[in-house]
């Protein structure tokens, strides 16, 4: 059953290339698969533009059509664009020094982390001084479902778009205590969306203890998060738990460098 829109949403732009630009914006900036006909009855264009744009955004990998081939959604190539911008922004130095100031003020390593499909990016890291601690670069991914941040970004999705996501993606078990059962997840990102903070308590490697915090937006969903990890000789799910007003006053400071960032 197709989805009505009540009013249009223009899609405009001096030129061919801007409206194509207008598209893929209107389209990036939604949390389900489109078809052709929604977006026609959202943007009030003619089918046969629509359906051209939409094949000339796939033929450039900035689209993918998905296995229907009625509805598409965000390619691979737009996806690298998008990490490539927050790995890369100009309010990344900023954003850096909030993370080193948390690291001085609580001694263990800290990252900035974003979803990036069914894993977790590293933005941006600072280590701890302490020399036992794990090492894992900006730029670095790992999975969402045995991650303090992967934990806190999904806790945001129904639960029907959190199963779009993990459909085609088995819960692997990397330790003793990766959680691997869909019905004992949703229970757990339940409490994580009542809590606020997510905790990774050695579940995506032996002996590392993580908790993450959302970077707050006005937007309906953040892909930011702030983060701080440990080995479980320093760090203890119960310590990290009292370390997360140090974690959400960055989280909040970098919430007004993105702010300024996005200002006109």
């Amino acid at each position: 059953m197709e989805t009505t829109y009540p009013a249009t949403t223009e899609v405009n732009g001096e030129t061919p290339t801007l409206r194509l630009f207008g598209l893929l914006e209107l389209i990036a900036g939604k949390d389900r698969f489109v078809s052709l006909q929604s977006l026609v009855d959202e943007t009030g264009l003619p089918k046969p533009t629509v359906h051209r744009m939409l094949q000339q955004l796939e033929t450039a990998g900035l689209l993918v059509r998905q296995g229907d081939n009625r509805q598409y959604g965000t390619g691979a190539r737009l996806r690298r664009l998008s990490e490539n911008v927050l790995l890369n922004a100009t309010q990344h130095g900023a954003r850096h020094g909030v993370l080193r100031d948390l690291v001085d003020e609580l001694g263990e390593t800290c990252n900035v982390t974003a979803l990036s499909g069914n894993e977790v990016i590293y933005l941006d890291r600072v280590e701890t001084p302490e020399p036992l601690r794990f090492a894992l670069h900006p730029g670095s991914r790992v999975p969402v479902h045995c991650s303090a941040s992967g934990k806190m970004l999904l806790s945001q999705f129904s639960p029907a778009q959190r199963h779009k996501l993990l459909a085609h993606t088995p819960l692997r078990r990397f330790t003793d205590n990766t959680v691997t059962d869909l019905d004992a997840f949703e229970a757990e990102l339940k409490d994580v969306r009542a809590q606020g903070y997510a905790i990774d308590n050695e579940e995506f490697l032996p002996g590392l203890v993580c908790a993450a915090v959302l970077v707050p937006t006005l937007a309906p969903r953040s892909n930011m998060c702030v983060a701080v990890q440990a080995p479980t000789m320093r760090l203890s799910p119960e310590k990290a738990v009292r370390l997360l007003p140090a974690l959400r006053r960055a989280a909040a400071a970098m919430a007004g460098i993105e702010a300024e960032g996005a200002a006109p």
